[in-house]
């Protein structure tokens, strides 16, 4: 790797973080590979209470990284439905469907990282505008090769956000 290749410090003060929100969560973008220097990319958000994060999907480059900084997260796990708890850390490797969404009756605050990086704030404002009403899904649809957001169908996933209601 050379000087104009190597990876460079990132830092992000939380004061001047870009924000997108939609009504039942707020992402804080932290650092999107290659756009800033940064080898990976990485954001924090925070969920109302039962909010759902994102339906069932894989990636098929990238791991992601899950931390819940505080309250309960649900993740769907291959087939497995999960709650991760203030603390909690959980890898994703990819081809792996996964989906997440606060707890039922809990908020969420949660760190999320993917590696190897690729940019993914672009999505991450689409999703907004999207949860906003201000875009279509079908746009979230026909992102998914170039975000490497591979959507399918969960039984599992389903039955779990069904039950919270």
């Amino acid at each position: 790797m050379n000087a104009q290749t190597a990876p460079k410090a990132v830092l992000t003060r939380a004061a001047t973080a870009e924000t997108t929100a939609d009504p039942s969560s707020v992402m804080t973008l932290l650092a999107d590979y290659g756009t800033d220097g940064s080898a990976l990319t990485s954001y924090r958000s925070t969920f109302a209470k039962g909010a759902v994060g994102a339906p069932a999907h894989f990636h098929t480059k990238a791991s992601e990284l899950f931390f819940v900084v505080d309250g309960a997260l649900q993740v769907l796990v291959g087939e497995e439905v999960k709650v991760l708890e203030k603390g909690d850390f959980l890898l994703v490797p990819p081809h792996t469907p996964h989906a997440f969404a606060a707890a039922p009756d809990r908020e969420a605050d949660v760190l999320f990282v993917f590696g190897p990086g690729m940019p993914r704030f672009d999505y991450l404002r689409l999703l907004g505008r999207v949860m906003r009403g201000e875009a279509g899904f079908e746009e979230i649809k026909n992102s998914s090769e170039r975000y490497d957001n591979h959507y399918v169908t969960s039984p599992a996933w389903q039955a779990a956000l069904d039950a919270a209601k």
